[in-house]
């Protein structure tokens, strides 16, 4: 349950923060929060990262709904003692469902987080954005530590363990 209370609280910041862009910002407006570095920038983005497969909504409802499912089913299956598995799905479920809200009732996606990262103008994301890609760190984060525990449990069966 609690991985699906992260899932709701990435949905309503990500909704909400989505809200008083389009209410307060027209599009194409800017606010300096950090000079070079950090901007809120009224962006609409109707394709996936980076503005890639733009205008493919049937494309992206088909498949979000497919990852949708897929995550329910890991957290009912795969999370129990693997509190950080949990917590990436969660927020990766968060994520996919703030995304596909957008989709499915703006036909866009609304993004504000404009970063400049050593001079690099890193393209518009959204919070929903920012937990989809955390997710997806912890989840190789997860990996790696399954990974590690396997090969020590191997290395202690084959004798080949030192002490």
């Amino acid at each position: 349950m609690f991985y699906y209370i992260i899932a709701l609280v990435v949905i309503l910041l990500d909704q909400v923060t989505k809200w008083l862009i389009v209410k307060r910002m027209a599009l194409g407006d800017s606010i300096q929060v950090i000079e070079n570095f950090l901007y809120i920038t009224s962006h609409r983005n109707r394709g996936a990262a980076w503005g890639i497969l733009q205008g493919q909504m049937w494309f992206f409802y088909i498949v979000t709904v497919i990852v949708i499912i897929g995550i329910i089913y890991y957290i009912q299956t795969a999370v129990k003692g693997k509190w950080l598995l949990g917590i990436s799905l969660g927020l990766m479920l968060g994520g996919a469902i703030g995304n596909f809200i957008d989709r499915v009732y703006r036909k866009e996606v609304v993004d504000f987080i404009n970063t400049y990262i050593f001079g690099y103008n890193f393209p518009i994301f959204n919070i929903a954005d920012s937990a989809l890609v955390i997710g997806v760190g912890l989840l190789m984060v997860q990996m790696i530590q399954e990974e590690r525990q396997m090969k020590e449990q191997s290395n202690g069966k084959n004798g080949t363990h030192s002490s």
